[in-house]
């Protein structure tokens, strides 16, 4: 006897038997019951998930005689009835399946309404099967309307199709209507379990997981996935087996990139990338189960129960889920579906598999963004008279600078080492007659500093001071010899530079009970928040503080409402409580605010922009080149460093 796939073998051939569509068989099995039969069924629903299984039990349903030829319309078809058996083996004359989609004109819907007209031949009712309705014309519709309403009493209609919205709703509103789900992966495991036992095939429980996942809901598409397995797998069905045969991703991998991801390692994360590679792994499917990872990490974070017990990769997840925020999981997901999006625009797959893991690392905190900005910057401040003592290597410096810069014009006495250095270039390497180099000062004027580019590193050596800078300050030094060197400390005490004090108005009278001065703008810029949080701490206003015990009461008015979501509010809550170390409350008003922690900031910036550009403008060394050469400064060109 040739082999029977086990999609056909084990087909259900009662309601008992049919897997996963619950709510079909509950409400056809009450109308069998009841014998309240309509004339026309609709099932709808994806590929192998049982519409054509389904109506073959409901035929058996409506034409079951029986075991001893006596029964009538039943629930439970008895499967040795002449009519149950013909149905089963598909050769029952009174069952008429037809493809909508090779039988799709009007001509074809046309003789099959002249023979609905006829009683059956050895049935109770004639069952008229269309697979794939939505496949007729609009005229084969049109044709059936009338018959399909109002059919002869020995008809029944079945149709079946994968995509109703093809189906005019003038057809949809003379059917019983029913949609099939797709079958869940635990439905499809234990359904496969099943099988596998009556065959007595071994099994990896893991392996039927990776199939049910592979079958996409469909329980056709998981059992001929089965069959490929046994295949593969010359009789068995395991997890390394299957993992071959679908070319799915050793979930090690994942896990890999998200425990690099933990750690902020770059590396780490293009190790994995390349090791995929080597193996020529999909990385399409691995951005797929990457969005499927970081979704049970969601769900452990949220609903720890959530996650099943037998997972092989539980242990790891519940590890994983305490390395993450729950922002930064959702964030990471979001990054991996837009990323599987981008994967065909990219320039290969291996670049943009490597750039979206590369972006997740980008958007970690402390990697850049939020927390980089508000951090307090470096400032200028006058140093101690310790520092006057610079390294014996800056002093040397300019010297050794301008015996190797090129030269563009001989300059005159006193002339800056650069102007000197190229003049000696164009002379043969010697100073014009009666040209002097100014002597450098010990250490260069400091440059107020931002955030954002002070990461990047600057165009020169950091122990080295730049010639054009060099030159400013030994001019500068020529001009006030009593002016007292500066130098870059950190400004890790002081949250505004000097320059800009914090206004008055935002300064609420002290408050003892807190041990705090009232500073609120400095108070929201140094609080350990993130995102919708940060924006609300950063942009309010304190309006009134309160303390008296063990509790405090903050009054903030805030310029938008969408800041005041009570998720934000609550962060903020616990933020202030554990600084101040009381229970705090926080109470808000919409309304313009000026005194703000995003307001000092954004005048620190504009301040030492201000800085920068003075700084630049009367710099000896640019004057000169604007004097002698003619040389302007690119408008917008300078940027505090």
């Amino acid at each position: 006897m040739s082999y029977q796939v086990l999609a056909r073998k084990y087909r259900p051939k009662s309601f008992d038997t049919l897997v996963g569509q619950e709510h079909v068989v509950r409400a056809l099995t009450h109308a069998l019951e009841n014998k309240r039969l309509h004339h026309a069924y609709l099932f709808t629903g994806t590929r192998g998930v049982g519409k054509t299984t389904l109506s073959r039990i409901l035929a058996k349903s409506f034409n079951c005689q029986g075991a001893d030829g006596n029964g009538g319309i039943t629930a439970q078809p008895c499967g040795a009835c002449e009519a149950c058996v013909a149905i089963d083996a598909g050769r029952f004359v009174d069952y008429i399946e037809m493809d909508a989609a090779s039988n799709r004109g009007v001509d074809e819907m046309a003789q099959l309404l002249e023979q609905a007209v006829y009683a059956p031949s050895n049935a109770r009712f004639k069952v008229y099967m269309i697979d794939e309705v939505h496949m007729l014309t609009n005229h084969a519709f049109n044709s059936m309307l009338k018959t399909l309403e109002e059919p002869p009493e020995h008809v029944k209609f079945i149709l079946a199709t994968t995509d109703p919205q093809k189906i005019p709703v003038t057809v949809l509103s003379r059917c019983l209507q029913f949609n099939l789900k797709q079958m869940p992966p635990g439905h499809i495991v234990g359904h496969l379990e099943n099988i596998l036992g009556q065959e007595e095939i071994s099994f990896e429980t893991p392996a039927l997981r990776l199939l049910a996942q592979g079958a996409h809901g469909s329980m056709r598409d998981a059992l001929s996935l089965t069959d490929q397995a046994i295949a593969y797998a010359a009789g068995k069905v395991t997890l390394e087996a299957v993992q071959g045969m679908l070319g799915a991703l050793d979930q090690s991998f994942l896990v890999r990139v998200l425990d690099a991801l933990a750690q902020k390692d770059g590396a780490g994360l293009l190790a994995v990338a390349d090791e995929m590679a080597v193996r020529s792994l999909s990385y399409n499917g691995a951005l797929q189960d990457l969005g499927s990872l970081l979704h049970r990490l969601a769900l452990a974070q949220s609903v720890p129960a959530a996650v099943p017990d037998d997972l092989p990769e539980r242990e790891d997840i519940l590890r994983l889920a305490g390395l993450f925020d729950a922002e930064e999981v959702q964030l990471f997901y979001q990054i991996a579906v837009h990323g599987r999006n981008e994967l065909g625009l990219a320039p290969d797959e291996y670049a943009g598999f490597s750039m979206t893991l590369l972006r997740m690392l980008a958007f970690r905190p402390g990697m850049g963004g939020a927390e980089g900005q508000a951090a307090p910057a470096p400032v200028a401040v006058a140093a101690s008279a310790t520092a006057a003592a610079a390294p014996a290597k800056l002093a040397a410096a300019p010297q050794a600078a301008s015996a190797s810069v090129p030269v563009a014009r001989p300059a005159a006495a006193g002339m800056s080492p650069a102007l000197a250095a190229l003049a000696a270039a164009r002379n043969g390497g010697k100073l014009p007659a009666g040209a002097t180099a100014a002597a450098p000062r010990p250490a260069a004027p400091a440059v107020p500093v931002s955030q954002q580019q002070s990461k990047a590193p600057p165009p020169w050596d950091d122990e080295v001071p730049h010639p054009a800078f060099e030159s400013g300050a030994a001019a500068a030094a020529a001009q006030k010899k009593t002016e007292a060197p500066v130098a870059l400390v950190p400004a890790a005490a002081a949250a505004l530079p000097p320059s800009v004090p914090p206004p008055r108005a935002a300064l609420c009278a002290p408050v003892p009970q807190l041990n705090w001065d009232g500073n609120w703008p400095v108070l929201a810029a140094g609080l350990p928040v993130r995102g919708v949080t940060q924006q609300l701490a950063q942009q309010s206003e304190l309006l009134q503080c309160e303390a008296d015990g063990n509790a405090a009461q903050f009054h903030l008015r805030v310029p938008l409402e969408t800041l005041c979501a009570a998720g934000s509010i609550d962060k903020l809550v616990a933020a202030l409580s554990e600084h101040f170390g009381k229970t705090v409350r926080v109470t808000t008003e919409i309304g313009a605010v000026e005194q703000t922690a995003s307001a000092a900031a954004q005048a620190e910036r504009a301040e030492r922009q201000r800085q920068a550009e003075e700084t630049m403008q009367g710099d000896p060394f640019v004057q000169t080149l604007m004097r002698e050469f003619g040389a302007t400064i690119v408008p917008g060109s300078i940027r505090p460093i």
